[in-house]
């Protein structure tokens, strides 16, 4: 199944952040960095928002790790392209966190 591994970095956020995150969901998996700052993996904010499995199109993200894109076939870069971006908003709009791409994204 084509796919360029981790497509997002796990983002690094104040730990004011995270302590609101946790204070909703106690599981989180988090990692303090000696700057302060909280990391958290991308993964699982992913997989939090309902993207782990779900399959549109040719594209969709991984069944067994949300942070993998991946192409069905014959998905365009295009349609992966999309399929980022929706994971990013989504993401976004529930925890007001940014995901950046990890993958070099060629035009």
């Amino acid at each position: 199944m084509g796919n360029a591994g981790s497509f997002f970095k796990n983002p690094e956020v104040e730990k004011s952040v995270a302590e609101r995150i946790q204070h909703e969901f106690p599981g989180m998996p988090k990692y303090d960095l000696p700057n302060g700052n909280v990391k958290i993996p991308a993964g699982w904010l992913i997989e939090q928002c309902g993207w782990k499995g779900k399959h549109i199109g040719n594209t969709g993200s991984h069944a067994k790790q949300a942070l993998v894109i991946v192409n069905y076939g014959n998905a365009t870069g295009n349609e992966i392209w999309q399929h980022a971006q929706n994971v990013q908003q989504s993401v976004k709009s529930k925890f007001d966190i940014l995901l950046e791409a990890e993958v070099n994204v060629i035009s």
